[in-house]
């Protein structure tokens, strides 16, 4: 293998650093006007023009490096999308655990006595989110709407059920604790069929990714029977044609489970 392939690889291996996230980070403190600071590192898109120029200045204008740099630019940018929407999509599942453990705190706090007043303070120290719950009912404004303000963020839609409870109970003058306790109830067999159907979506998920990553497999396989697919692959248009395509399968069909899981799991 050539030392401008191998300069390519390491190059798209740090452009992969750069743009894939080692483990799905907490959301940045939002500012007085309720958006999160702008970040100040390098963006995905940023990386890949840095990428692409310098694989231009290193390869002296070579159309085939080129054209391996943007494949493999590509390729970083798909996989750090896909990391993207699973960090989200396991942050919606702890925001719908924490929407569970919310209810039965309330539940036990309000069927102990406790004024519905403190029982959303306290709710709101362990979740600081529901804040604008717990200060709604403390001015004494729409906690409903509040409830269901809250329900847009995802993983919570589970609190319009909390909200509608919240509503009737006030209206009706049935015990809001009951309430709270029933719909906690259904809440935990909700999420209980949930566990299941992530069971079921995480072996699906699971093959998607080994059939993804099998090529590689091959790739070494032939490797070490004394051929040379790197060769080929990083070093010919019709190689560089097929490391393209392959990849854009590859993703092409991870992305394809996940939107079919998406659509299964949609509340």
């Amino acid at each position: 293998m050539s030392a401008s392939a191998l300069l390519a690889m390491a190059a798209a291996a740090a452009a992969a650093a750069l743009a894939v996230p080692g483990r799905p980070r907490s959301p940045a403190p939002e500012s007085a006007e309720g958006r999160g600071p702008r970040s100040q590192t390098l963006g995905p898109v940023g990386v890949a023009g840095a990428l692409v120029v310098g694989l231009l200045f290193v390869g002296r204008g070579s159309p085939r490096l080129v054209v391996l740099g943007v494949v493999l630019v590509a390729a970083c940018l798909a996989g750090r999308r896909l990391w993207r929407a699973r960090a989200a999509r396991l942050a919606a599942g702890a925001t719908a655990a924490r929407v569970l453990e919310t209810c039965e705190s309330l539940a036990a706090e309000l069927a102990a006595g406790r004024p519905s007043a403190l029982a959303l303070d306290r709710a709101a120290e362990d979740w600081p989110a529901l804040g604008p719950v717990a200060e709604a009912h403390r001015v004494g404004a729409d906690v409903p709407a509040a409830w269901r303000s809250l329900a847009e963020r995802p993983g919570a839609a589970d609190l319009r059920v909390v909200a509608a409870a919240w509503q009737v109970a006030h209206r009706t003058g049935e015990g809001l604790a009951d309430t709270l306790d029933r719909v906690a109830l259904g809440l935990r067999d909700a999420q209980a069929t949930r566990r299941v159907v992530e069971g079921e979506l995480a072996s699906a998920r699971a093959t998607a990714r080994l059939v993804a990553a099998l090529p590689l497999l091959a790739l070494s396989m032939g490797n070490g029977a004394g051929g040379d697919p790197w060769g080929f692959l990083l070093t010919t248009p019709v190689g560089l044609g097929c490391l393209a395509l392959g990849i854009a399968f590859a993703f092409a069909g991870l992305a394809w489970i996940e939107a079919l899981a998406r659509e299964v799991d949609r509340p």
